[in-house]
């Protein structure tokens, strides 16, 4: 008994088509090194996070700060740090995992999700850097 040639190909093709969205559905992976950069990140963030350290998430923060217009650091702590870091969401980032992608310009970026919110660290040349809270959609 043979299998026509037109169904074993079709067979593979179908196999195919429904395996790919489960390949693509993965998260990236962090280079090891990279990884290692965030995890020391992460843990000085989340300390400053659970003081409510105003002063040291500035300092660990991407300036300029996009916040309907560029920003500065005195304008963060002031105006920005009181509204974005909440205690719902100081908690949420103290146990939240970073998930990891590599943006359009080559740079590495984690982020946390947070319900409606995306806490996003980006990989600068000085270590990484809180850079960016968006909209969830």
């Amino acid at each position: 008994m043979t299998i026509p040639r037109r169904f074993v190909l079709l067979a593979g093709a179908f196999a195919v088509a429904v395996a790919a969205p489960a390949v693509q559905a993965q998260p990236d992976r962090a280079p090891a090194e990279v990884q290692k950069s965030y995890d020391r990140f992460i843990t000085g963030f989340r300390t400053a996070l659970k003081a409510d350290d105003s002063a040291a998430v500035t300092e660990l923060t991407l300036f300029p700060f996009y916040w309907g217009e560029m920003r500065d650091a005195a304008y963060f702590r002031k105006n920005i740090y009181a509204k974005v870091f909440t205690r719902k969401a100081r908690d949420c980032i103290a146990r939240g995992r970073g998930l990891y992608a590599r943006d359009g310009l080559g740079k590495d970026n984690f982020t946390i999700v947070c319900g409606e919110d995306l806490f996003v660290f980006t990989g600068t040349p000085a270590g990484f850097r809180f850079s960016e809270v968006g909209v969830n959609d």
